[in-house]
This record gives C-alpha cells, structure tokens and sequence, in this order.
C-alpha cells in the first residue's frame, strides 16, 4: 500500500515525505476501507496520496478537517487553474479537475454566478413528474430481462435508467446523450480521458444550440433563459456538471444499494417484508460506500497548517466521503435514519440537486424490487470486481438471477 514512511507526530508541524499512497490502483479499489484505516493509523486526518502517476496531492479522511476546509472557500477555493499549468493535458484524471466555467470549479463571484443558475434550473424539477419518468424509464426495461431470469444491474438497468432519466430532464435527444454518456464514463475511468472530454464537449454544445433556437420545459432551457446569461461555453460546462453528476454517481449508487440490500441480512432478509426500507439501505450506502468516494477538490492559494500538517499552495486537497463518514471520531455505529454523511458534500459547495437524486435512485430501486422482489446475486461477493480510479466507488458488473416473470405494465399489473 505505500503506507510506510511517516509516523504521526504532534510534536510539530510537518510536510509530507516519501512514497504516496496510490488511488488508482487495483488493490485500493478492491478495499479501499482498509486503505483508509491503514492511512488514518499512520497519518492521521491527512494523507498523501497520488491521484494518478506522478500527480500528488492530499487526502482529507477526517471528519472535522474536512468539515473545516469544506466552509473555508477564502482558503479552499475549488479554482485549479495555478496547479493545471504543470498538469500535461493527457494526464488521465485532469479532465476531471481541470478548470471549468462551472460551480464546482470556480470560486468567488463566479462561483456564485453559475450556482445560482445551477440551483434555479434544478429548482424547477417537478419531483412528482421525475417520479413518474423513473417509471416510465424502468420498466420497459425490467420488462427486456425478466422473461430471462437474470441480468446484469449495472448495464441493463441502473446505467440505462439514469441515462434515459437525465436524458428526459435535461430535454436531450437520445443520440446527443449516447455520445455525452460515452464521453463522461471515460473521463471517470481516467481511460481515454482526452478524447472523452472532447466526445462530451461536442455533444452538450450541440444541445445548448439546439435549446437556443427552440426552448422547452426542461433544465438546460432554463439555464440558457436564467438571468445570468451564460454564454456557450458557460453552458457546456454547466452541463458537463450535470453529466458527471446525473449518471455515473447515481448509477454507482444504485448499484452499491442493491448490493447491500442482496447481502446484508439486515436487508436481505427484510426485502419482501418491508420492515427495513430502500431509503435505509440507501442512507447506509452513502455513509459507508458513497458512488463519488473521494471528490470535493479544493487548491489552496498558499501554504496552510492543518492539523499539524502543512499543505502546499496549489496542490490538490480532496475530501474522501467515504472515510470522512467512517472517521471513528463522529462514527457511533446504526446510521439508520442518521443523514449527517458528507456523501453530497457540504458548505457553499454542496450538491444542490441532491433531493433529485435520492428520488431518482430510491424509485429505480423500489421499481425494480417491486417487479422481481426475489433477486439474488449471481456470484459470490468476492467475485465482484470494483472499477480502479481515484474517485468513485463503482462496481463494473452487479450479476444477478430471479424467478422469471412476465412483463408488467405501467401501471404494475401483469
């Protein structure tokens, strides 16, 4: 693991020397939870960690040191344009931190400008109407497979079902979708990163035009009519948001629920009965397991002392959600009805649309349950393979069979 060269010391301020522990490999992704108890035991609440090969930067695993610097935007501003200099542009995991016109990478009256429309235009989401498009989405495609008698979660449904919902809620045509999904998975596995920002840009410029010309009831129509302005550039971005956000965390969170609720005897054993709930199941997984793991990136504008450590200007501090929400120091064991997970992040940063993607996630899951309430998984737990990269959490197959079933209908009878 690389956790070798530092011993925790409270006798002065330190910097950090010698090998960084790597995100990106294989080992991380099978168990990140013991890299995070390996890195707390030896560091403390900051570790230093590689984001890819020769790209260094700092990982927050405690609690209150993030809660800190995640409300110290003055300090922490989230604007890498310093640090990307030095960043070669096929680097594999720059795409997902390199400046953008966005909220989530800008700071100061910019940051401002683009939230504001952000949280409008999300705003608007009719969430009765989002509940009946999660239906309509999932069960032609529960329908593709339950004749079968087994399916994979993650690319017969969960991917689909959040690709067709945002395709829906932003008003995009399914081949502008196709070609921005396509672009975003890559730029999340850190493969072909270049070429996938490149794939996404083009589409979602497309749709902004598209939305010009001819507005509707929709979320990037409401963005290209905010009083701010945006101009196409600030619209793309605005949109790469809403891609990296819609899809691939919702999807992995999807995937991650089912996961516990198919192997957990809390939950396995209480599917048919309802005694413990998908919204349970869900708020565990996003203490214990959250789809973006480690994100909420920030690059301070000069050195600064944390918690005995001084961390560089400029260099990338990211906050693990995952051990964040772990940290022994506020963990009390049940976190059944406790929603104090840092899973959305938290401060002038944090998710706005995160009603939208609870209800988006729990409706998949309920839909599906309901339709074939007797799913198990298809392989041992320890067949699962989780994908590599530094910031999600994210299984690439969720094997699973069922009794098979006939279609339903929309309206749930068979």
């Amino acid at each position: 693991m690389n956790i070798d060269s530092l011993s925790v010391s409270p006798a002065a301020p330190r910097d950090f020397a010698g090998p960084r522990v790597s995100l990106y490999s294989d080992e991380y992704a099978a168990d990140p939870h013991r890299t995070y108890r390996e890195m707390r035991q030896r560091f403390g609440s900051l570790a230093p960690v590689e984001l890819a090969p020769g790209v260094p930067a700092t990982l927050v695993i405690g609690y209150h040191a993030a809660l800190r610097i995640l409300h110290d935007p003055e300090h922490f501003p989230a604007d890498p344009r310093v640090w990307e200099r030095n960043i070669p542009a096929d680097c594999p995991i720059r795409p997902m931190m390199e400046w953008r016109p966005n909220p989530i990478r800008s700071a100061g009256s910019d940051h401002k400008r683009y939230r504001s429309a952000a949280a409008a235009a999300l705003g608007k989401i009719d969430l009765h109407r989002l509940h009946a498009t999660v239906e309509q989405v999932a069960v032609p495609l529960i329908n593709s497979f339950c004749e079968v008698g087994h399916c994979d979660v993650v690319s017969q449904y969960a991917l689909p079902v959040m690709f067709s919902t945002l395709n829906a809620t932003l008003g995009c045509s399914p081949d502008i979708s196709r070609r921005a999904a396509t672009g975003m998975a890559a730029m999340f596995d850190t493969v072909d990163a270049e070429a996938g920002s490149r794939m996404l840009s083009e589409a979602l410029l497309e749709l902004t035009r598209i939305k010009r010309a001819e507005p509707s009831d929709d979320v990037t129509s409401w963005l290209v009519e905010h009083p701010v302005r945006l101009d196409d550039e600030e619209m793309l971005h605005q949109l790469v948001t809403l891609y990296g956000a819609g899809i691939e965390p919702v999807q992995n969170l999807v995937a991650n629920t089912l996961l516990l609720m198919l192997t957990d005897d809390r939950f396995a054993a209480n599917v048919l009965d309802g005694s413990l709930s998908t919204r349970d199941a869900l708020d565990e997984v996003l203490f214990n397991d959250p789809p973006m793991a480690n994100y909420c990136i920030s690059y301070p504008r000069q050195p600064i002392l944390i918690d005995d450590v001084w961390l560089p200007a400029h260099q990338p501090v990211m906050i693990s959600m995952a051990a964040c929400n772990n940290d022994p120091a506020i963990r009390t064991g049940d976190v059944t009805d406790n929603r104090s997970h840092l899973a959305f992040g938290t401060g002038p940063h944090g998710c706005p649309a995160r009603p939208v993607a609870v209800l988006i996630v729990q409706d998949a899951i309920d839909q599906l349950l309901d339709a074939i309430p007797e799913l198990e998984l298809a392989v041992p737990v320890s067949e699962l393979r989780w994908r590599p990269g530094p910031f999600h959490r994210a299984l690439a197959a969720l094997p699973v069979t069922f009794p098979k079933s006939p279609p339903i209908s929309l309206a749930g009878i068979r």
